[in-house]
C-alpha cells in the first residue's frame, strides 16, 4: 500500500452486492476460494447494502476464515438516510466506526477509508477523528474514496504535516480505472505518487463491459440487464468503448488467454496500483479471475492497449 509497510494481494474481493445480489452462502463460497487462494483484501463499506454487506463479512470472517487471514477495509462518510449527503464531522465517523465494528464482529478495522469528502467539515476535524481512531486501537491505516487529487492531497499533506496526526497515514486512495477510465492518469496517481500513496482500483474491469459479454447484446444474467444495475454499466456501451474492447479481444486471442484476464492484468500492473477489486456476482466468476493471476503482458500489447483506450484530452 504506497509506501507503507502494509502489504495486500493485488486482487481484492469486493463485497458492495453481497446481502443483494449475493446471498451469504454464495459469499462464504467466494471468501473462501479468494482466501485460499492466497487474497488477503476486502473491501466493503457502511452503505453497502444498507449495512448487510458488513454483517456478512463480520460472520463469515468469525465463522468461515480466520480474522487475522484478511485485510479488512471498510468506509465511512456517506449519510443516505441523513439530513445531509455525507458527514466526515468527529460525531458522525466515530459513530459510523463503532457501528462498522459492531457488524464486522472485529475490535478493529486495517484500513478505514473517507468515502467521500465533506466540504463543511475542516479537513483538521477529520483528521482528529482519524487520530482518535488510531489512539483507541479501532484503526490501523486510513484512506480515501471519492476523491479528486487535490482533495485527496489536502487530506494527505495535512496529515503529513502535522505531527499531532502522524500516527494515522493515509496510503490508499479509492477510484475507479481500466481500460475504459484512464482519468486517475492525469492528476490522481501523480498525486498519491508524491504522498507516497497507494491507487485501489475499483471496477477494473469497465464494469463488466471489458469482459467483452456485451460484445453481442445484452445477456440476460448481466448486470446490464437489470434494472438496478443497467444505468451503470451503460456509459460504457458506447462506440469508443466497443472499439476498446475489441483490441482487447485481439490481444486475448493472440495470448491464448481470456478478454478478462487481459484486462485486470493491465490494470494490476499499472505504476501506483496497490490492488485492483472485483466484485463477482458467483463464485465460479471469481475463481475466473484468480486463475488469471499470473497473466502478465508483454510490452507491445502493454503499449498497443494504451494506444487503443488513450483518453480524450481534458
Amino acid at each position: 500500500m504506497g509506501g507503507s509497510g502494509l502489504w495486500v494481494s493485488r486482487t481484492a474481493l469486493g463485497t458492495m452486492t453481497w446481502g443483494k445480489d449475493t446471498q451469504e452462502e454464495e459469499a462464504a463460497d467466494q471468501l473462501t476460494a479468494f482466501v485460499d487462494a492466497g487474497g488477503t483484501l476486502v473491501d466493503t463499506a457502511d452503505i453497502y447494502g444498507g449495512g448487510q454487506s458488513e454483517r456478512i463479512v463480520g460472520r463469515l470472517v468469525s465463522g468461515v476464515v480466520r480474522r487475522d487471514d484478511v485485510i479488512i477495509a471498510t468506509k465511512s462518510g456517506h449519510t443516505p438516510q441523513g439530513y445531509r449527503p455525507c458527514d466526515l464531522s468527529r460525531r458522525h465517523l466515530l459513530a459510523a466506526l463503532d457501528a462498522s465494528l459492531r457488524r464486522l464482529r472485529t475490535d478493529h478495522v486495517d484500513l478505514w477509508q473517507l468515502h467521500v469528502r465533506d466540504g463543511d467539515t475542516p479537513v483538521e476535524e477529520t483528521l482528529s477523528a482519524l487520530d482518535a481512531a488510531q489512539r483507541a486501537g479501532k484503526v490501523r491505516y486510513a484512506g480515501t474514496g471519492d476523491f479528486t487529487a487535490w482533495q485527496f492531497a489536502t487530506y494527505a499533506s495535512w496529515q503529513r504535516a502535522s505531527t499531532r496526526f502522524a500516527g494515522v497515514p493515509i496510503v490508499t486512495a479509492g477510484c475507479e480505472y481500466s481500460l475504459l477510465n484512464r482519468a486517475p492518469e492525469r492528476e490522481l496517481l501523480p498525486a498519491l505518487a508524491d504522498q507516497g500513496a497507494g491507487l485501489i482500483a475499483w471496477s477494473p474491469l469497465g464494469r463488466g463491459v471489458l469482459s467483452a459479454q456485451y460484445r453481442n447484446g445484452i445477456p440476460d444474467a448481466s448486470r446490464a440487464s437489470r434494472s438496478h444495475m443497467a444505468q451503470f454499466v451503460e456509459p460504457y456501451l458506447d462506440e469508443r468503448s466497443g472499439r476498446v474492447v475489441e483490441s482487447v479481444c485481439t490481444a486475448a486471442e493472440g495470448l491464448g488467454v481470456s478478454p478478462l484476464a487481459v484486462a485486470l492484468s493491465w490494470v494490476r500492473d499499472r505504476e501506483g496500483v496497490a490492488a485492483a477489486t472485483v466484485g463477482p456476482r458467483t463464485t465460479a466468476q471469481l475463481e475466473e479471475i484468480l486463475s488469471m493471476e499470473g497473466v502478465e503482458l508483454p510490452r507491445e500489447i502493454r503499449d498497443a492497449l494504451d494506444d487503443a483506450s488513450s483518453a480524450p484530452p481534458p
